[in-house]
């Protein structure tokens, strides 16, 4: 681990813990060798360190590509982070993402694509899917529950609040559905497909 990805991992780490009392479940279905898609639901800027901290070592983000200026461009690109313009996609991000996995790394993706304003948890857009066909990468699904009430969408205040992060049983595509998927509706189907498996945790 880089020493300033350590400070940060170990930092929010500790806070996660003393201040939110983090409980971690199904930490048992990690897996923690080889390419990783990891694919969570997006509640919180807090979501990134929560899902970092359930490894022992590094891996990568994304992150706006506005957060990429001065002193905080030199940190995110220590802590792994990849920039993505939300306002215009492209298929860059997607390339630098199967680039990744297929290096061997560990992606946190948010298939929802934004921070969810209710609490409820919104659609997969189909990028995820076309990376896991891709990448060929396991994918592990992980919920996230109590990080909006600690620090909701539109707001710089924390509160206090209780946070769980439960890991699901990973999802391996196989050879043959690999193979099969072509196209937007297949990739569609696969998002569909991750997205369903977070909501079931």
């Amino acid at each position: 681990m880089k020493w300033i990805y350590w400070l940060g991992w170990m930092s929010f780490g500790c806070a996660f813990r003393s201040l939110f009392g983090l409980k971690i479940v199904g930490e048992e279905h990690l897996i923690t060798e080889g390419p990783v898609l990891v694919a969570s639901n997006h509640e919180s800027f807090l979501d990134p360190p929560l899902i970092g901290n359930l490894y022992k070592d590094e891996m990568v983000y994304l992150a706006r590509k506005t957060l990429f200026t001065g002193v905080t461009r030199w940190l995110y690109t220590q802590w792994n982070a990849i920039p993505v313009d939300q306002d215009r996609p492209d298929m860059g991000s997607l390339k630098t993402i199967i680039r990744k996995l297929k290096e061997g790394q560990r992606v946190l993706v948010f298939p929802e694509g934004e921070r969810t304003a209710t609490g409820d948890l919104g659609e997969a857009a189909p990028g995820i899917g076309l990376v896991a066909v891709k990448s060929g990468a396991v994918i592990q699904p992980v919920r996230i529950r109590g990080a909006r009430e600690a620090l909701p969408r539109g707001s710089s205040r924390i509160r206090f609040a209780r946070i769980s992060v439960t890991v699901g049983p990973p999802i391996r595509l196989s050879p043959e559905e690999l193979k099969a998927a072509k196209g937007k509706d297949d990739y569609d189907r696969i998002a569909k497909r991750i997205m369903a498996a977070i909501e079931a945790l």
